[in-house]
């Protein structure tokens, strides 16, 4: 990652709180993140200990309690859910645990729905959907509907759905977990590809085998960043506050 690559993903001084007064939990703790153009970063740490908190509140499904997130130097509390939508349609791919996809479509449905819902066309969509479900290994189920798969085939159609089109960064919560270890490696090695290319990605994983891919292993405990590992980036990404 040389000087002069941008800022894909920036949280500053981030934290979230669930909950008031006696069940009030601290998710995130004044949490400063960054993913550049061309880098992946993993983030590890025990259950509960905000990986999946950060993720949500970097794709715009989440707002932070207090701190800013920032992608391609765009607020995203300032966009308001209309633009937060329209800003994961087009430029953010998230892989979710539960794989979220729509019973009643098909898999290349699914696939092209974000670029369909942002005013591509038709037989465009599809032919990127088609490119992405290729990029997975399953082609060959792209009339198959969610409810006639596998849990690792409806893996790959969610992860199909989220690198289809020009997606500046992607975020993947656990994306191997339903693969076996042959299909979770050729999934790494596409989200790795994707980075080179000029993407940034944050992968949240608990095996270090699957960090091994990144550039960056950063690690979470009670919401804070203890401790962070392989970065060669020109200034300090991560500054949580702690001491390692």
């Amino acid at each position: 990652m040389s000087a002069g690559t941008s800022t894909v993903l920036r949280m500053d001084a981030v934290t979230r709180v669930h909950g008031e007064g006696a069940t009030e939990v601290h998710a995130l703790r004044s949490v400063s993140f960054g993913a550049h153009a061309g880098e992946l970063v993993a983030v590890m740490g025990p259950s509960g200990s905000g990986k999946s908190t950060l993720l949500t509140l970097a794709g715009g499904l989440d707002s932070p309690t207090s701190g800013t997130v920032s992608v391609e130097g765009t607020d995203l509390e300032g966009l308001g859910a209309a633009g937060r939508a329209r800003m994961r349609r087009t430029s953010i791919g998230y892989v979710f645990q539960d794989f979220n996809l729509i019973p009643a479509l098909n898999a290349i449905e699914n696939v092209a729905l974000p670029l369909e819902l942002d005013g591509v066309r038709t037989r465009t969509a599809r032919a990127a959907a088609r490119a992405a479900l290729d990029e997975v290994g399953i082609l060959d189920l792209a009339d198959r509907f969610p409810d006639h798969m596998s849990g690792g085939q409806q893996q790959r159609v969610a992860i199909a759905r989220a690198v289809v089109g020009d997606r500046r960064l992607i975020l993947a919560d656990e994306p191997t977990g339903a693969l076996d270890s042959d299909t979770g490696e050729s999934i790494l090695r596409l989200l790795r590809a994707r980075c080179d290319a000029g993407a940034a990605g944050v992968l949240v994983t608990h095996e270090a085998r699957h960090a091994a891919w990144a550039d960056r292993v950063v690690f979470l405990r009670d919401g804070v960043v203890v401790d962070e590992t392989g970065t060669d980036a020109p200034e300090a990404l991560i500054d949580s506050g702690t001491s390692r």
